[in-house]
């Protein structure tokens, strides 16, 4: 009926991802350009005995709000959104753009704004606890299309392939494959569990964070396709050192190049870039955006390259990520804001390491535990 491609991940996320069982509500949402997805996942949700609700975007939408509507619209959120997220068993997101740079012409100022109203705050709050508690079975999809193909310097043919060895679809049992994975780094999270510190070295980095007391998560495909990480909510005022992130930061389209951050007590108290200097500077003003909010390893070596989407880059086997703003619940942390950007460094360079507790556990890319 579909695509394979579209078959086989569709499977994935039903079988493995979400787990839909009779009676569940899962509502999807996604660029209307996305139909093929959209409909193998409605048919896989219900013959899991699942009611599957649509909400395919409209391209343009976005760029027309911020051209016509007012401060006050831009930050306002219909009371409905946040009743779905309140309400459904199932929220999935089909990660898809047909224009990469639509925002690239907006003021980072306006932008930034949007993120920083008590509405956002309550939509990003509502879906953190209910993650964190585990009464809401939320993913990220993707849905390979031209725009992000070009954005990986690929074929859409190309980017297919890369997208499905990513998924592991290209395996004969993908559910599998996940599973084992599953199990692999649960070793590498309990191994995590008893450190209180852990330090950073690399290309104009010595960071040093608390994790004392800070549950360790395992990235294997429940919240994010592909996936491919762990991660935690390092102690609130901990971060002390400073960082240099070797891939460009990607917030709302645009990118912020050789970001460099210094922190002391926890917050950022110096920051530039070669690039986006301005918007950086912006989105540090959200309250608590200067805070780490999330810090994670790659562990995903079946993605080869950058592709300016996180939704793959953060897994990238070889990197580590740190999330401004809002922190992990389930990892402990009780950092509120109203975004989470991950930013991305690049640790398979020579003399690049991390240490748990003074004990070297990952270097030049590669675990040694």
């Amino acid at each position: 009926m579909f695509n394979k491609f579209y078959e086989n991940l569709a499977r994935l996320v039903v079988d493995y991802s979400i787990k839909v069982k009779k009676g569940d509500r899962i509502f999807i949402t996604g660029p209307a350009f996305a139909k093929e997805l959209f409909q193998a996942l409605y048919v896989e949700i219900t013959k899991s005995g699942g009611h599957p609700t649509l909400y395919p975007q409209i391209e343009g939408i976005q760029e027309l709000q911020f051209k016509y509507a007012s401060d006050e619209q831009l930050m306002y959120i219909d009371p409905l959104q946040k009743q779905i997220l309140k309400e459904v068993d199932g929220y999935i997101i089909i990660e898809g753009k047909y224009n990469t740079r639509k925002l690239s012409l907006i003021d980072p100022e306006k932008i930034a704004k949007t993120r920083s109203s008590p509405d956002q705050k309550e939509i990003w709050s509502i879906l953190m606890d209910r993650i964190g508690k585990k009464n809401l079975k939320y993913l990220i999809v993707p849905f390979p299309c031209n725009s992000l193909a070009q954005e990986a310097n690929m074929d859409l043919f190309s980017y297919f392939e890369f997208v499905k060895n990513a998924l592991l679809l290209h395996k004969d049992d993908p559910v599998k494959e996940w599973s084992e994975i599953d199990k692999k780094q649960q070793k590498i999270c309990d191994f995590l569990e008893s450190v209180e510190k852990i330090q950073v070295i690399g290309e104009d980095t010595d960071l040093v964070l608390s994790v004392k007391g800070r549950k360790w998560i395992n990235c294997s495909g429940r919240l994010n396709l592909p996936d491919g990480e762990v991660c935690t909510g390092p102690v609130e005022d901990s971060a002390n050192g400073h960082i240099r992130f070797t891939y460009p930061g990607l917030y709302q389209g645009n990118e912020i190049e050789n970001i460099y951050l210094d922190f002391k007590d926890g917050r950022v108290v110096k920051s530039t870039a070669e690039k986006g200097e301005k918007l950086l500077k912006e989105i540090l003003k959200i309250e608590n955006a200067d805070q780490v909010g999330e810090f994670a390893i790659g562990t995903n070596y079946g993605i080869t390259q950058f592709t300016k989407n996180m939704l793959f880059d953060e897994k990238l086997g070889g990197t580590i990520h740190l999330a401004l703003g809002s922190g992990i619940e389930e990892a402990g942390s009780t950092l509120k804001s109203a975004i989470h950007w991950d930013i991305l460094k690049d640790m398979k360079q020579s003399g690049s390491k991390i240490l748990a507790d003074e004990e070297i556990i990952y270097q030049d890319g590669k675990w040694l535990i």
